[in-house]
């Protein structure tokens, strides 16, 4: 036993020291991964923050100012306009393509012929770069030469100004988005539905249900965690979204479709008032991580049956 006791020490010492030598090796993988994530994440984000309590124009010096660009933009009325037509402007481009995607994916499910052209069409929107879909919606919003008035004509309604009222630009924006973005949600759910078994169907129609039962009460429930997180994916997507906006409005009318993201930008390089853009970063950075928080929480608690 003395033997064998002797025997076993060495071996336990070595394989320590292997041990040891393999984790001094992965610090030397992890530390280069950490100094980028600090250098093009964490430093970025503690300068826009110091940034933020100090009023400070380019061209001028800057001056400690504390909270006060924050409780300036809480009293500005532009400000929480443009907070209120994010939010808007967000509920429409996500409850739209979820609900259009879902139906697209339903249809695309069933066997017909040509289904996979149909389908590899479908999604095409997807692939375009959002400034190339923004131009091409740009003349296509036009109110003489472009082709929607047009198409209205050919059913006899009256011409609308789309982008250029005040009261349809938010809308209209939003066809935009959901022309672009409903093939994403499509893809999801279409590829929760493929993994779906066939045995609840089965049993559903020998007990005469109709098509919009099995829907009802076995798809929609068995497809809900991919909607989730198709829904998920497309609030913070929508929040962001600033491109397409821009180009075919650039806030206007007036500043009718003029969101959080085209506030700042106005803020930062047409004002060049960068400690009043930091604490909009701040505020907007805040508002995307809570409700990317709740949505989460919602999404881990929420019992899928």
């Amino acid at each position: 036993m003395a033997t064998i006791a002797a025997t076993a020490a060495p071996a336990e010492v070595k394989r320590a020291g292997v041990v040891a030598r393999r984790r001094r090796r992965y610090y030397w993988f992890v530390v280069p991964a950490l100094v980028v994530v600090g250098a093009v994440i964490v430093f970025p984000w503690l300068f826009t923050v110091w940034m933020s309590a100090f009023d400070w124009k380019i061209g001028s010096a800057a001056h400690f100012v504390g909270l006060d660009n924050y409780t300036g933009l809480v009293s500005n009325r532009r400000f929480l306009e443009a907070v209120g037509r994010t939010f808007y402007f967000t509920a429409l481009a996500v409850a739209a393509p979820l609900v259009l995607g879902t139906v697209a994916a339903l249809i695309f499910h069933r066997q017909f012929p040509w289904r996979g052209v149909l389908r590899g069409a479908f999604i095409m929107p997807m692939m375009a770069t959002p400034v190339a879909v923004a131009l091409v919606w740009t003349m296509m919003f036009h109110p003489q030469q472009g082709v929607l008035n047009y198409l209205l004509s050919l059913v006899g309604l009256p011409p609308s100004q789309w982008v250029y009222s005040p009261t349809l630009v938010i809308p209209s924006l939003v066809m935009v988005e959901v022309w672009h973005w409903t093939p994403l949600v499509m893809l999801i759910v279409l590829g929760g539905m493929a993994a779906l078994p066939t045995e609840p169907y089965e049993s559903a129609r020998l007990d005469g249900a109709s098509e919009w039962q099995l829907f009802r009460y076995i798809t929609l429930p068995l497809v809900a965690p991919f909607l989730f997180v198709a829904g998920v994916i497309r609030t913070i997507d929508a929040l962001k979204t600033f491109d397409t906006i821009y180009v075919i409005t650039s806030g206007g009318p007036g500043t009718a479709s003029e969101t959080i993201n085209l506030y700042l930008y106005l803020q930062a390089f047409a004002f060049y008032n960068i400690g009043n853009a930091s604490a909009v970063v701040v505020i907007f950075f805040t508002i995307v991580l809570a409700l990317a928080l709740v949505l989460l929480h919602l999404r881990e608690r929420t019992r899928w049956t």
